[in-house]
């Protein structure tokens, strides 16, 4: 993937608003520093991104995509209240492929795991 400016602007922006932006989001925090970013730039960095797996895109939290800069094995929970997305480390549940796979009989590609409910704050 080249370089490109805004590229640069829109990763910087998703590591530093680590509570999975939705695009939407993200366009408002850059345009405080870059008005210049159009919507257009911001949704076609951000689909090139998570193409090239620099950035993972989740689907199905909400009825918009989230995106997290954090590409590692990694699960999240979703404040019902606040609508914050938080980071949990998998080994919350550190078996859940191989059995997944040893009880059904399934091969297990990938998978993502939410959890719902109220964050710290929100308690």
């Amino acid at each position: 993937m080249n370089y490109s400016k805004q590229r640069e602007v829109v990763l910087d922006a998703l590591k530093q608003n680590v509570v999975h932006p939705t695009a939407e989001k993200l366009y408002s925090i850059i345009q405080i520093e870059y008005p210049e970013v159009s919507k257009a730039t911001l949704y076609r960095n951000l689909s090139q991104l998570a193409e090239a797996g620099i950035i993972k895109k989740i689907d199905g939290l909400e009825t918009s995509a989230h995106f997290d800069h954090n590409t590692h094995l990694h699960y999240h929970f979703i404040c019902e209240k606040c609508g914050k997305v938080f980071d949990v480390d998998c080994d919350v549940a550190r078996d859940v492929v191989s059995k997944t796979e040893e009880m059904t009989g399934f091969k297990v590609a990938n998978h993502e795991i939410v959890f719902k409910g109220l964050c710290k704050d929100c308690q």
